[in-house]
């Protein structure tokens, strides 16, 4: 288990919203989105249907007129945060983003959709890569620990070394996504639970610790020989 400061940038912890209290002031106010030029989309409550349209009641006290169209049901508030977006019972938009949104003011970085890892840059370095954080991933199913790119990594291993058949990782994104970063700390775990793994196998002396100084350096001008050069190295690892 991560140390206690840890924590906080990996498990999501205890909110008023998931509480039966806020479930039922949700159910009472008929929370949507609604279109907003400024945020994307903003919150409001259904007051009166109009035919094709709808009006809505702000945060602010402030009423307007929808067309249903642009209105995207909202979540209950138990999906608050949710670690994998496809269990939200309304999988639109607004929503995702929101929930993105969410976790990321909560330093949660990584969140599941699906068989997808999305990850919004923090631009500033977390505690979530340690070596105790590593041996926290170790051999785990998705389910048991917090979204991390970890987690993706570990199970590609497990399913390379178990079905003996190649697998691949595909980082994409904007330029400053942190698609080069996410990359080195694919080839950090694969080192490191490589490593563990031939030290079970032969008695040659393996070194335990990582160091980010010996990664490869996956920093070239061009994308595409990024990517060549992450495949390389993880190929080398299963040799």
């Amino acid at each position: 288990m991560a140390d206690t400061d840890d924590n906080k940038f990996l498990f999501l912890g205890n909110d008023f919203r998931n509480s039966g209290l806020a479930q039922a002031d949700w159910a009472a106010k008929k929370m949507v989105w609604i279109p907003s030029e400024r945020e994307g989309f903003e919150a409001a409550s259904v007051k009166e249907e109009k035919g094709e349209q709808m009006l809505v009641e702000l945060s602010n006290g402030q009423k307007a007129t929808v067309n249903k169209d642009d209105i995207q049901k909202m979540n209950p508030p138990k999906f608050s945060k949710v670690e994998d977006m496809a269990a939200l019972t309304f999988l639109n938009e607004a929503s995702v983003l929101h929930n993105l949104k969410e976790r990321y003011f909560s330093s949660l970085i990584y969140t599941y959709s699906g068989l997808f890892c999305v990850v919004v840059n923090p631009y500033k370095m977390l505690p979530i890569y340690s070596e105790k954080i590593i041996e926290m991933y170790k051999g785990k199913k998705r389910h048991e620990v917090p979204p991390h790119i970890y987690s993706i990594t570990d199970n590609a291993y497990r399913n390379m070394m178990q079905d003996r058949e190649d697998q691949s990782i595909l980082c994409t994104g904007e330029s400053g996504a942190g698609k080069t970063e996410n990359t080195k700390k694919v080839i950090q775990y694969l080192a490191v639970i490589a490593s563990s793994h031939k030290g079970k196998k032969d008695s040659n002396p393996v070194r335990k610790h990582h160091d980010d100084s010996l990664l490869p350096r996956v920093t070239p001008s061009k994308q595409q020989h990024a990517r060549w050069k992450a495949i390389t190295e993880i190929k080398n690892l299963m040799i």
